[in-house]
């Protein structure tokens, strides 16, 4: 298969997806029936009419629990493929990720010390 032949498998089914998405979204803008609700446009929070205005600030200690969210998240992102190839690199990629997780303890301990996994 040339690689002009690939651009226009390519090209095909890019075309084939936009064209099912407006189609699928024509169809439903013919067929449902849109309706005024006052409680549409009023933010809500889990049910609930929300006492606060919806921009709010939110305070800069929930930065330090969101760090600590995309650091342990990324742990796990690195961690899959590092276990696929595990087998293959024997002892090297032991201790590469031993590096690795030891680094995100400090990270762990560091917020600790600074009070950012107490919930006020």
């Amino acid at each position: 298969m040339s690689q002009l032949q690939q651009y226009a498998i390519l090209f095909g089914l890019t075309v084939g997806t936009l064209g099912l998405v407006l189609s699928l979204y024509a169809l439903a803008r013919a067929i449902g029936k849109t309706r005024k609700e006052p409680g549409k446009d009023v933010p809500a929070t889990a049910g609930q009419l929300s006492r606060d205005p919806v921009w709010v600030r939110y305070h800069a200690r929930y930065t330090t629990f969101a760090l600590l969210f995309l650091a342990f998240d990324m742990e796990m992102a690195f961690m899959y493929p590092w276990a696929v190839v595990y087998k293959e690199e024997g002892l090297v990629a032991l201790l590469d990720m031993g590096v690795f997780l030891a680094i995100l303890f400090l990270g762990l301990l560091y917020g600790w010390s600074q009070s950012a996994l107490k919930r006020q």
